[in-house]
């Protein structure tokens, strides 16, 4: 038994060596080794980026890497890369800690930085961005627009730690017909720009879905966009099938949304404006994510039109089959608004608003509705709204519709959330987290890691993700694996693309930490050699 289990093993072992490769791509202006469409994608004669997107998969083949070595690639680029194996993928990754950066600021007729039409690739570790001067203004005579990442077609394609930034327009389009992607521990903030009617446009995310395979948008910090945060919505009037459906978010850090236009606007959307019922926004879950809005002005009062979360929009579509549960919901007189919703499970969220805006054609569908154990900070004694009909408080909302009789209604004098909001780590990289923290009196927090596989006395960096090119703090961990965050933040300049963006008040901040990849690294390789030595002991040797 144990020979014939050593031959399949030393079969397994082999195959994947031989189905392992590894091409590398320079930048076409790299002073040692340019990358060419003439190279074989050796390090001695590297492809340039668009050469090594356009192969076929006889050439690259399942399972192998592209691996992006430092530098800036100018240009705007197609991925036709693909996969035919399944659950095998082609991987496309910076190289190492190399800093790689796209920058679509150039001359093109194409209006996107990177378009993929691929099937089953791994995009990693690089950024996506416009480099140098470049106007926002749609007035300007020399406006242009373009998207960061337009994920057009294909099949299970996958996203990681990728930074999508400081594009005139939306940041991540995720398109009907990509089916079964995911989008992980990504960086997506101030994109967009002002078009001709003064207002914001470019959002961080808009996604479609007209697989049955769910679409993952999960641990991504996304703040400070022209337009909002995560739209899973379809502007269409007139739609003929269904394509906003079976989209999951979660563990997501959303804020801010809008700030660069000079008004909040929603951190999320769900919803349709199909006018036929047919393409109706359904199974979409949003669970465990932050949407938060700075939430008083500078004068101390709360801000006023600022939506963190809608669902629904048009009475004709209302949404069906949407959970939302487990998140922290912070926004401003308007911070939560339902709509239009057929069948919804609202459970266990933290609202902070003023009112709870309910669309008045609602009310033909509560006995559709899970509403209950939410705590709900507002102002007003009668905070559930459905205008022009009437206002709501806890107990008569309670006794009307029977939804919420283990919520809660709280004075937001009281606001207050657990210090530490959120804390993730990375999926694809052990050794960063992602963190949300609060303070009403702006003092530091400390975060305790004990829960991780962390080493104490291991090196860190801290950022704070408004400021992200500069360290905030450094240091080593301690031996009782805690690390204290200091909240109140130097203002950061205005950048130079906009000047109403406003940083997040001091109660508030979004950190990365990225421990020491060494120290990570041993421990995991421990970890594997030990379930090694124990495999081939079982086996006798």
């Amino acid at each position: 038994m144990k020979q014939y289990l050593i031959y399949i093993i030393c079969c397994i072992l082999g195959f994947y060596a031989n189905a392992q490769q590894e091409f590398h791509v320079f930048s076409k202006n790299d002073a040692k080794t340019p990358g060419s469409e003439r190279g074989d994608g050796s390090l001695k004669a590297p492809w340039d980026l668009q050469t090594a997107l356009s192969q076929t998969p006889e050439v690259v083949k399942p399972g192998a890497v592209i691996w992006l070595h430092e530098g800036i690639y100018n240009g705007r680029f197609i991925s036709t890369l693909k996969s035919l194996e399944p659950n095998t993928y082609v991987t496309v990754s910076g190289y190492k800690n190399d800093k790689v950066v796209l920058n679509g600021n150039v001359t093109s007729d194409r209006d996107v930085v990177l378009d993929v039409k691929g099937k089953q690739v791994v995009f990693k570790d690089f950024d996506v961005t416009w480099l140098g001067d470049f106007s926002r203004n749609e007035t300007d005579s020399n406006f242009e627009t373009s998207v960061g990442i337009r994920h057009l077609s294909g099949e299970n394609c996958k996203f990681y730690n990728l930074k999508i930034y400081n594009i005139p327009g939306l940041g991540f389009g995720s398109w009907k017909h990509a089916a079964g992607s995911v989008i992980e521990n990504c960086m997506i903030y101030n994109n967009g720009y002002i078009a001709k009617d003064g207002k914001g446009r470019g959002e961080g995310i808009y996604v479609q879905n007209k697989s049955d395979e769910v679409r993952l948008i999960k641990r991504n910090i996304i703040f400070n966009n022209y337009y909002k945060g995560i739209e899973v919505w379809s502007a269409g009037k007139n739609a003929d099938f269904q394509y906003v459906k079976h989209i999951t978010l979660e563990d997501n850090i959303i804020f801010n949304s809008g700030s660069p236009s000079g008004r909040f606007l929603d951190n999320v959307i769900v919803a349709s404006n199909d006018r036929n019922g047919i393409n109706v926004a359904s199974n979409i879950s949003v669970i465990n994510n932050v949407l938060y809005h700075n939430t008083q002005q500078d004068n101390g009062r709360i801000i006023g039109d600022a939506p963190a979360l809608t669902l629904g929009f048009h009475k004709n579509a209302p949404i069906e089959d949407v959970v939302v549960d487990g998140n922290i919901i912070v926004g401003g007189y308007n911070g939560l608004r339902i709509l239009e919703a057929k069948t919804l499970q609202f459970t266990n969220n933290i609202v902070h608003t003023g009112i709870i805006q309910i669309g008045p054609t609602v009310s033909n569908h509560f006995r559709g509705w899970n509403s209950n154990g939410n705590v709900i900070y507002s102002r007003l004694k009668q905070p559930f709204r459905v205008p022009k009909v009437k206002d709501h408080s806890l107990e008569s909302w309670t006794s009307n519709f029977n939804l919420d009789k283990q919520s809660q209604l709280i004075a937001i004098t009281n606001f207050d959330l657990d210090p530490v909001v959120h804390l993730s780590q990375h999926s694809q990289h052990k050794n960063k987290y992602n963190l949300a923290l609060f303070n009403a009196e702006g003092n530091a927090i400390t975060v305790d890691f004990s829960a991780y596989d962390v080493a104490a006395n291991s090196g860190f960096k801290l950022y704070d993700v408004e400021n992200p090119e500069v360290v905030l703090k450094s240091g080593k961990l301690s031996e009782d694996l805690k690390i204290s965050v200091p909240m109140q933040l130097t203002k950061i300049e205005k950048p130079r693309h906009n000047t109403k963006a406003k940083k997040t008040l001091s109660n508030f901040g979004v950190f990365m930490v990225e421990f020491d990849v060494e120290q990570v690294e041993i421990s995991e390789d421990k970890r594997k050699d030990n379930a090694i030595k124990r495999f081939f002991k079982w086996l006798g040797f």
